[in-house]
């Protein structure tokens, strides 16, 4: 599989999420699963951006990308999201903690003061407390960088990441339905992914596209808010 085919099954899994959280009713099995199935994007997400990275010829750019689409996307997200209320213009879309992820990685390359380095690193990473995905994505793109071309920090990269997801899933869910009944909270934060580490590690060809690769490229940022943009507009109709 290549990479564009990767993050389309990424979107798709966002879009089943997004969908639960909108339009389901909450604690439902049927409901659970599909919020599990979801938690297989930002991972994915996050490992992309690093390969990115290092790809890209203009850092900048890719920045201002990143926050251009967050800006597009950020009233469409209240708009999903509405139960934050006023106070939910606190918290920002998945496009501005990538954002943040890229800014990690600038600041781990770029920086060459260890202390400032560190410093810089760990304001971006409670800087994403504001924001969807608070904490866990830039430590998910600091495991990636630090994994870099090696598969076994990749795999170690990967189980780390679903023991730290399934482990604060169990922490949570722990104080109001016991060990047992976290169980299935835990497993289903950190299956997803694990399969995205499978996906990459097994599938994954480390190619584009072969064709369309402008198409791709643009669609990947215009999706997010696109979709948001829709469910947020058939939430208000059928929802109010």
């Amino acid at each position: 599989m290549n990479r564009d085919t990767i993050k389309m099954l990424a979107m798709a899994t966002m879009l089943v999420n997004h969908i639960a959280n909108v339009f389901m009713p909450a604690g439902a099995p049927l409901t659970n699963l599909c919020l599990y199935i979801g938690y297989f994007t930002a991972v994915t997400m996050c490992y992309f951006l690093v390969e990115g990275y290092g790809y890209t010829h203009s850092k900048t750019q890719y920045a201002g990308r990143l926050f251009g689409f967050a800006v597009l996307a950020q009233l469409p997200y209240q708009l999903v999201f509405s139960e934050h209320g006023m106070a939910g213009m606190l918290r920002f879309n998945m496009l501005f903690t990538l954002l943040l992820c890229f800014l990690v990685l600038v600041a781990q390359e770029k920086i060459h003061s260890g202390f400032l380095r560190v410093f810089c690193i760990v304001l971006l990473i409670f800087a994403s407390i504001f924001c969807d995905w608070a904490l866990l994505a830039p430590v998910f793109t600091l495991l990636f960088a630090w994994a870099e071309n090696s598969r076994l920090r990749k795999h170690v990269a990967f189980g780390v990441a679903a023991v730290l997801y399934g482990g604060m899933a169990w922490l949570s869910s722990m104080r109001t339905l016991g060990a047992v009944g976290a169980l299935p909270d835990t497993l289903g934060c950190a299956m997803p992914i694990l399969v995205s580490g499978f996906f990459i590690l097994y599938l994954y060809n480390g190619q584009r596209a072969a064709q369309h690769r402008g198409f791709y490229k643009w669609f990947f940022y215009a999706f997010y808010p696109g979709h948001l943009l829709v469910l947020g507009l058939l939430r208000v109709a059928l929802l109010g």
